[in-house]
């Protein structure tokens, strides 16, 4: 019932070893994966950008900036010298969380009373806004109980009293937090495996080569096919963008002229990974494998759903080399914080970047390959 059992299992080995880009495939990439996103994943939130807006300035309130630092949890960035300064560090993205002393925050500790700090939250991420928000609090309770430990009597109140104030999603809902990232996954996933799978069809079926031997330049060639998917991007993502308003109700606090801006930014990467996959893979099994490659990544190590302020180093620069996380920071800038061009400017100039490069490897890549 066996019979030839053994010959097939020699043919199929040979098959496998004749194809190592495969074998790489099917042993290397998911031990690499594990050991990248074993590392990423922390839900232990530390190194919170932080601002600092020290209107006392004297020991007393450096010595709560201090125990702010020495926590681990927040990582001071910044001091600012006015509340526009506070307010612009956080709708821009660059701080997640703002702490704000008061002038009288000595005098009102030596007198034996009481004061209150303000505390500002970027509510747009809720992980990382629940965590700043119990750490801010245990740490003005922790130093509380330090000035009561050496006074006598027993205060009505905490002689330190935090007041934080979650902006932007002060309910903390979760649609708010992960429907403009989801956003961006699906818009990259939709577009970059249209982009590939229609290219390599085509040379699995022969016909690209056809096109090849035309006057038709390879750029050209290139940038014609890319532009029907192009404006599928631009379909899918205002569809998605009115699921997310009207269906989850997730309100779009800034500019909507902006937005299609940066996303049009975002679409122009995502075709161009779509066209470099195609120049790397033959067949359709080898564009899902490749794009599977730059998804997983996406999903995990973008901001999307994980904070990166938790990731370790190498693993946040590899980060930094996806535009799904410039695109994410750009939607939650935009729909949740309701910033404008001038504070997300810098990050469309990094998806611009992304997206030539892309677009030129890929071009040079196809010229080599169909040569």
């Amino acid at each position: 019932m066996i019979r030839g059992f053994t010959s097939i299992v020699y043919k199929e080995s040979i098959h496998v070893t004749r194809d190592p880009r495969s074998l790489f495939f099917m042993v290397i990439i998911p031990a690499l994966q594990l050991t990248i996103f074993g590392y990423a994943i922390d839900l232990d939130v530390r190194n919170i950008p932080t601002v600092v807006y020290n209107l006392d300035g004297r020991a007393e309130s450096r010595d709560l900036i201090d125990i702010f630092r020495n926590s681990d949890y927040f990582h001071i960035i910044d001091y600012v010298n006015s509340d526009e300064e506070l307010q612009t560090a956080i709708v821009r993205g660059d701080a997640k969380v703002a702490v704000k002393i008061p002038p009288d925050y000595t005098d009102q500790l030596v007198r034996g009373g009481n004061t209150s700090i303000q505390v500002l939250i970027d509510g747009s991420d809720s992980t990382v806004a629940m965590q700043a928000l119990n750490v801010a609090n245990a740490i003005a309770l922790r130093k509380s109980l330090a000035i009561v430990s050496n006074q006598l009597g027993n205060p009505a109140r905490p002689p330190i009293e935090a007041r934080p104030r979650v902006l932007f999603n002060p309910d903390m809902r979760t649609p708010n937090f992960m429907i403009p990232g989801l956003l961006a996954i699906v818009m990259q996933i939709v577009t970059m495996f249209l982009t590939a799978f229609a290219i390599v069809r085509e040379k699995e079926q022969g016909t690209l080569e056809q096109l090849m031997v035309t006057p038709v330049s390879r750029l050209g060639l290139m940038l014609g096919k890319l532009v029907p998917f192009g404006i599928i991007g631009t379909v899918e993502t205002t569809l998605v963008m009115c699921i997310m308003r009207f269906l989850f109700g997730v309100p779009i606090a800034g500019n909507l002229l902006v937005l299609a801006g940066f996303a049009m930014l975002f679409l122009f990467c995502a075709l161009g990974f779509g066209l470099l996959i195609s120049t790397l893979a033959q067949t359709q099994i080898q564009a899902i494998q490749f794009s599977v490659l730059i998804v997983m990544p996406s999903v995990l190590l973008s901001g999307f759903v994980f904070p990166q302020e938790t990731m370790p180093l190498p693993i946040y620069i590899i980060g930094q080399f996806l535009p799904a996380t410039y695109f994410v920071r750009i939607l939650r800038g935009v729909i949740l914080r309701g910033a404008g061009f001038a504070e997300l400017w810098h990050q469309g100039v990094f998806l611009a970047i992304m997206g030539v490069l892309l677009i030129t490897v890929s071009t040079a890549r196809f010229r080599k390959t169909l040569a």
